[in-house]
């Protein structure tokens, strides 16, 4: 496959503050790419980087073909981009915004207008374009912002926290909508939601503190990087079950998820298969549950980056 983005050794720097470190990254065309990390691990700073908004201290980043130092015009249009809070004339309208942004990218006449129609319908604001973004609630600008950051049909899209602001509602329209868009344009997304990365993306990097932790497909970072995890239930609070855990050499960690249940991550399988349920069933109180589950991203992203 092609690549829509590359970074090689992408560095920034504020002062004696590295935001971004060295990056290394490589996105396929025609993917939904996942850029996770913590608060302050540098993904907006990357995500200006990638859009030109930002000077890289060093390194180099490619998107679309083109080096994201190049602040032409031809660059620009390759490119669609949500920033994470994003900010609009108040004065203007939705429509009359995506009229303005669509000129500048020299779309013109009944083209325009067909395109303004089809995203007011596709992000849910048709019968809201008439009225002044002034009276948009936050959840509606991002959705404002998300026909804008599509109106030039760029072939890489780069958002920043898409889904920050939505209902459950809007965040599954915006998702299905992500998802449709993936076919056919590149999608580089960072998120704090990461059962959205889960459910829409085909892989996925996390930075921290600025450098690359890991780079892989979804189903590969679970492979990689994963503890096998078991959830165990019991009818009432059981009496020695936490205890009878402890010392084992085979338990990474326990975890209450409530009164009387528990998710028991392990470093042998093999080992907590013919254990556990012994421990289990050696308990006063009633065994009610016991399966061997798939961790998620999330309990991934956490044991990755503490």
């Amino acid at each position: 496959m092609a690549e829509a983005i590359r970074c090689e050794g992408l560095t920034r720097t504020f002062g004696p503050i590295v935001a971004v470190d060295h990056l290394d990254l490589s996105v396929e065309e025609n993917s939904i790419f996942g850029f996770l990390g913590p608060n302050g691990a540098g993904k907006s700073t990357t995500i200006k980087m990638l859009v030109g908004l930002i000077e890289p201290t060093a390194g180099k980043a490619i998107v679309a073909g083109v080096d994201a130092r190049d602040h032409s015009i031809r660059s620009r249009h390759r490119l669609g981009y949500l920033p994470e809070n994003p900010n609009f004339y108040g004065w203007m309208s939705g429509e009359e915004l995506l009229l303005f942004v669509g000129r500048l990218f020299g779309v013109r006449g009944a083209e325009l207008r067909d395109r303004v129609d089809v995203l007011l319908k596709e992000v849910g604001l048709h019968e809201a374009g008439k009225r002044k973004i002034s009276g948009y609630s936050r959840g509606m600008k991002q959705r404002l912002g998300m026909a804008q950051a599509l109106i030039n049909n760029p072939s890489v899209l780069l958002l920043d926290e898409p889904c920050s602001a939505l209902d459950p509602i809007g965040r599954m329209e915006v998702l299905n909508m992500i998802r449709r868009l993936g076919r056919e344009t590149t999608v580089f997304m960072s998120t704090h939601i990461l059962a959205d990365v889960d459910r829409i993306c085909d892989s996925v990097a996390i930075i921290n503190r600025g450098r690359l932790v890991a780079q892989s497909g979804i189903e590969e970072l679970r492979r990689r990087y994963a503890l096998p995890v078991f959830r165990i239930a019991f009818e009432t609070k059981p009496t020695r079950f936490r205890e009878a855990l402890e010392g084992q050499g085979w338990v990474e960690r326990v975890d209450e998820e409530g009164p009387s249940s528990f998710m028991v991550r392990v470093s042998d399988l093999d080992k907590a298969k013919d254990l556990l349920p012994k421990i289990a069933a050696a308990d006063d109180a009633r065994l009610v549950r016991y399966e061997l589950s798939s961790p998620t991203l999330e309990e991934i992203f956490v044991r990755m980056v503490g």
